[in-house]
């Protein structure tokens, strides 16, 4: 909905008599164009009045921080006369409710983190006091790497769903997502299904859940009490965000002008980084030469190196170096479960292998 306070009274009273709950998220800001509350008033017939105890709250909010609290703040603690005040305790836009007609409406900050907070502590609560809320849909997730989403759908499409339950994709350069969703009714044939799935997918898959690549890396790092130094030419520091972002145990990382170099070299130099920096494993991704590429993966039981060579340039620089950064992840998750490091990816394919022995 757009900043118009006519367009917002007309949808709120038209919702109002056909849906049973409501939640208008956004519009409780400070500024001229933020007209929820004055909106659900309007519709309702009725005045906005100050909430005394939340305009004291955000002025605490203010000070507590060393600042002023502007006037236009204020705004923020006018609600409708009779609104239920919803607590909003990481922001300085409380949320409130209203009944109109048949229809119960919640009213939240825009702000996606406080969004979730006030869902998750006080808007659900109150949605299960007064109706009796089915079981959330079941969701499995995982993702691939180095399949395309028409191969995937083509090997699962003969798969026979259970009812009610479907098959999701989301592609998101150089990932593809496989989401199984289903009511909780079906869990247990959604589970046995998901075997299947797992199968199907091979060795494309990289992790299971939310939790991404980077994340699982840094555990089974953590847990295996090996340490990783980087050096990155192509993928810029790309590698060194991601695991740092994951808490990696990281050594010195290092971001290298772009030079030639043979797989041999690559792989003799990484070796070298991880000796002289003590450090349990070292991953190198060399410069992109005539479009090919080096990886190399320097670990106690030897060093690991591929050359690749990308066959086709319609991508950009920015989609080429997150689909390196993934393959020299995934080589490294490869390693650590014990599998082959080698892996292609569509468009990018293995020309060369070797390996220095410890």
């Amino acid at each position: 909905m757009g900043d118009n306070l006519d367009d917002l009274v007309t949808i709120l009273r038209e919702r109002s008599q056909h849906a049973d709950v409501l939640i208008v998220n956004g519009g409780l800001g400070p500024t001229s164009d933020d007209l929820s509350a004055l909106a659900a008033a309007t519709a309702k017939g009725e005045g906005l009045v100050l909430h005394e105890a939340w305009l004291k709250e955000m002025e605490r909010y203010f000070h507590e921080r060393g600042r002023v609290m502007a006037p236009s703040n204020r705004k923020q603690a006018e609600l409708p006369a009779s609104a239920e005040f919803i607590n909003n305790p990481v922001g300085t836009a409380c949320g409130f409710a209203i009944q109109l007609n048949r229809c119960l409406m919640f009213f939240t900050p825009g702000v996606p983190s406080e969004f979730k907070v006030m869902v998750e502590h006080e808007i659900l609560p109150r949605l299960r006091e007064r109706f009796s809320l089915p079981l959330p849909p079941v969701c499995l997730r995982l993702t691939t790497f180095g399949r395309s989403e028409s191969d995937l759908a083509q090997s699962l499409d003969t798969l026979q769903l259970p009812p009610g339950v479907t098959m999701g994709y989301r592609s998101s350069m150089p990932i593809i997502e496989l989401k199984l969703t289903g009511p909780a009714s079906e869990e247990q044939a959604m589970e046995k299904l998901w075997l299947d799935v797992k199968r199907v997918a091979g060795q494309s898959v990289i992790f299971e859940g939310t939790e991404g690549l980077p994340a699982q890396i840094s555990r089974e790092l953590q847990s295996r009490q090996f340490s990783l130094t980087l050096s990155e030419q192509f993928t810029g520091g790309l590698l060194a965000l991601q695991l740092s972002r994951a808490d990696a145990p990281l050594l010195a990382c290092e971001v290298v002008p772009s030079q030639q170099e043979t797989l041999a070299q690559t792989a003799h130099w990484i070796t070298e980084r991880r000796a002289n920096h003590f450090a349990g494993l070292a991953l190198a991704v060399s410069g992109l030469e005539d479009e090919h590429l080096n990886f190399a993966l320097a670990t106690p039981d030897g060093t690991f190196a591929l050359r690749v060579r990308f066959s086709t340039t319609r991508y950009s620089l920015a989609i080429r170096q997150e689909v390196c950064a993934m393959m020299a992840l995934n080589m490294l998750r490869r390693w650590l479960n014990g599998q082959d490091i080698a892996s292609e990816h569509g468009w990018i394919e293995v020309v060369e292998s070797m390996t220095l022995s410890v």
